[in-house]
C-alpha cells in the first residue's frame, strides 16, 4: 500500500512538472521552426532547426535594446530595494517602537495594492517631474512595488538570527550600525541573494509601468517590446516566440538554480517569529 502510494505520488510529481515545463518546450520548438511550418502543427520533436528567428531579433528589430533596458531597470531597482530595504527590515524585525505592527501592515498592504489604480496619478507626476521615458521614471515606480516584497522577506529572514550574538556584540561595546553591518548582513547573505532574485525576476516582467511610462522603443523592456512586436501582414509568431524564449529562459535557468533559496525565504518566519 504504502510502495503503491509512493508511485502514485511520484508519478503525480511528473505529471506535474511536464504539465508546466510542456509550455516552454513549445515555445522553444516552435521558435527554432521555419516560418512556413508555424502556420500548421509544429511537430513535437522538430527534423529542420532553424535560427532565422533569432537572426531577426537583432538584425531586424534590435533586440538588444529592450534585453538592455530591462537588465538596467531591474538591475537597479534591485540594488536600491536590498540597500534600503534591509536596514528597514532589520529595525522592523529587532527594534521595539510604536507603531511597528501597523507598519508592517501598511508594507503588506501596498504589495497587494492593484498597479492599475496609480498609473493616471503616477503618469501626471512623472510628466510634470519631466520623467516619461526615462530611466528614472521607470525604476521609481518599481521601487514602489518592489520595496514591500523586498522588506517583508528580510524581515522573516532577520527574525531567524540569533539574538543572542546581537547582545554578546553590544556587551562588547558595539553600536547597533556596526552590529549590523558586521554581523547581520554576513548572516543574511543567503537571505539578502534571494530577495536580490525574486526583486529582480518581479522587475523582469513588470509590463503595465513599462507600458504606461514609455512613448518609444529606446526605454521600452522586454516586455513591453514583445508586445508592441507587429508584421506588415501578418503577426510574426515565429520572432515573438524566440523573443518569449529570449526573455524567459535566462530567469528561468536562475530560479531553478536558486530554488531552495527561494523556497527558504518565502517560507521564512512562517513557524518562529
Amino acid at each position: 500500500m504504502n510502495r503503491a502510494l509512493a508511485w502514485l505520488s511520484r508519478a503525480a510529481v511528473v505529471a506535474l512538472v511536464l504539465a508546466i515545463a510542456f509550455p516552454l518546450y513549445f515555445a522553444v520548438v516552435s521558435a527554432l521552426t521555419p516560418e512556413a511550418l508555424l502556420f500548421e502543427a509544429p511537430p513535437l520533436v522538430p527534423r529542420d532547426l532553424v535560427l532565422d528567428h533569432f537572426r531577426a531579433l537583432f538584425e531586424e528589430r534590435a533586440f538588444w535594446l529592450p534585453i538592455r533596458n530591462s537588465l538596467l531597470v531591474a538591475g537597479a531597482t534591485t540594488a536600491f530595494c536590498v540597500a534600503l530595504g534591509s536596514p528597514c527590515a532589520y529595525a522592523l524585525a529587532r527594534l521595539d517602537f510604536r507603531g511597528k505592527v501597523p507598519i508592517l501592515g501598511f508594507v503588506l498592504a501596498v504589495s497587494m495594492f492593484p498597479q492599475i489604480t496609480i498609473v493616471s496619478p503616477l503618469y501626471l507626476v512623472l510628466r510634470e517631474l519631466g520623467l516619461i521615458d526615462t530611466y528614472p521614471g521607470l525604476i521609481l515606480p518599481y521601487v514602489t512595488f518592489a520595496m514591500p516584497l523586498t522588506i517583508w522577506l528580510l524581515v522573516g529572514f532577520f527574525r531567524q538570527l540569533p539574538r543572542e550574538l546581537e547582545e554578546a556584540a553590544m556587551v562588547d561595546g558595539a553600536s547597533r550600525l556596526r552590529i549590523f553591518v558586521e554581523i547581520i548582513l554576513p548572516l543574511a547573505a543567503p537571505g539578502l541573494v534571494t530577495t536580490g532574485i525574486l526583486t529582480f525576476v518581479y522587475s523582469w516582467n513588470e509590463f503595465l509601468f513599462a507600458l504606461s511610462f514609455t512613448t518609444g522603443p529606446q526605454r521600452q523592456t522586454v516586455p513591453v517590446a514583445i508586445a508592441l512586436f507587429r508584421g506588415q501582414y501578418q503577426v510574426p509568431w515565429g520572432q515573438i516566440l524566440a523573443a518569449t524564449v529570449l526573455a524567459t529562459a535566462p530567469v528561468a535557468l536562475v530560479v531553478l538554480a536558486f530554488q531552495r533559496r527561494i523556497v527558504r525565504g518565502l517560507t521564512s518566519g512562517a513557524v518562529k517569529g
